[in-house]
């Protein structure tokens, strides 16, 4: 069978060629749009989800957006809060508060960075935090106290005094008012470094493996804490009560004295006003006093994951979030917020937001901060579970 060719319609073929065309270059088209909005295979990293508690979401979602634009060729994948939702895995980098390091397990930074000690690092600091006495500035007047306490002697007779004033009130952790307090609850993880080991820090001791949790100064601690109970100074319930029962009760007006973080300054302002005051904690029992003031720290600190199956990119977010730390701490209004060292705001090239000179309590607190030598302490090491244990123990002895 043949065709006739004089029976083919000329505009046919041109409309068939005309129709053949387009889809041609309509398919060349499609295929340049999906290669541009495709674009290059990017590692996914994933971010465990808890920074929003710490940072909130606005800030957490700005940070990743600058991130993935200096890094195209990363993504940063936020993990789900929710326990019941599955994840492809879990997370490659971790933002945490102190209190969660030892239930992490954390890779090894010392390929990426020297440290002097040789000691291992497994998290870097982002915002850091010191503990300071925090006073009640009507109840110390009402008792007698223009100023707040300079010595252990001075807390305990003003923490007395306070209890004693009120005493006639009921004396109950509802209704009564205390000189001071503790909240050294197992449920709290941040209750004896925040009043017990940074009394021996401000006293000059240190905490080392050799000492066993011994030495004059920590007996000296111990025995002072133990007067404060015996002598009626502390408000009931110290191994029932949370650091966060006690702050709530100190800005009721329950307490007096407690310590605790500068991490809580900006919710009492809210709560309290002006009526509140910081200070550094006594470090002596006497007149005399160690040269310079010693405080303790916390913080929020960012790791790597020991299963993450890209440390090397996940290190280069760690690095991003070294240089963001100025802006983390300003965020929580943190003093003293960023630290010198390895990961400084001068050596990440940012520049410092000095938030503190205009709030006189912030002015303050940073006066404190320069003043003062820094304690070591013992985060992320298997050391602090065995004081814990020791100092609970002779806690219990003792109360």
């Amino acid at each position: 069978m043949f065709f006739d060719l004089k029976k083919i319609d000329p505009k046919r073929i041109d409309h068939f060629l005309f129709f053949a065309a387009v889809l041609v270059v309509g398919l060349i088209i499609m295929t340049h749009i999906f290669r541009y909005t495709a674009g290059p295979s990017r590692t996914e990293l994933i971010l465990a989800g808890q920074c929003e508690d710490l940072f909130g979401k606005e800030t957490v979602d700005a940070l990743i957006q600058e991130f993935e634009e200096r890094n195209p060729e990363l993504r940063i994948r936020l993990a789900t809060n929710d326990p019941g939702a599955k994840n492809r895995s879990g997370p490659d980098i971790i933002i945490f508060d102190e209190d969660e390091f030892n239930g992490l397990s954390l890779s090894s930074l010392n390929s990426y960075i020297h440290t002097e000690s040789g000691a291992e690092q497994q998290a870097i600091p982002l915002v850091s935090f010191m503990d300071l006495l925090f006073y009640n500035i009507e109840l110390l007047q009402a008792a007698g106290f223009d100023r707040p306490p300079k010595t252990r002697a001075e807390f305990l007779a003003c923490a007395k005094a306070v209890s004693a004033a009120h005493a006639a009130d009921g004396n109950s952790t509802d209704s009564g008012i205390y000189g001071a307090a503790l909240g050294l609850s197992p449920k709290d993880p941040q209750a004896l470094r925040r009043d017990v080991f940074s009394w021996i820090w401000a006293a000059g001791g240190e905490l080392r493996q050799e000492d066993a949790f011994g030495g004059k100064t920590v007996s000296d601690v111990l025995a002072f804490l133990g007067q404060l109970k015996s002598e009626g100074a502390l408000a009931p319930g110290s191994f029932e009560k949370t650091g966060a029962d006690r702050l709530e009760e100190f800005a009721r007006g329950k307490i007096a004295l407690m310590i605790t973080s500068a991490r809580v300054i900006p919710a009492l302002q809210k709560e309290m006003g002006g009526n509140f005051g910081i200070t550094v904690i006594p470090g002596s029992a006497g007149p005399v006093s160690p040269e310079k003031n010693i405080l303790g720290l916390s913080g929020i600190y960012a790791g790597i994951s020991a299963d993450s199956a890209h440390p090397d990119e996940a290190w280069g977010f760690l690095i991003f979030l070294a240089e963001k730390s100025p802006a983390l701490s300003a965020k929580l209004k943190a003093v003293p917020g960023s630290l010198p060292g390895p990961f400084s705001a001068s050596n990440a090239g940012a520049a410092v937001v000095d938030y503190k000179t205009d709030d006189p309590l912030y002015s303050k607190a940073r006066d404190i901060f320069e003043a003062s030598d820094i304690a070591q302490g013992f985060a992320g090491q298997s050391l602090s579970e065995e004081f814990e244990r020791i100092a609970r123990k002779e806690l219990n002895v003792l109360f």
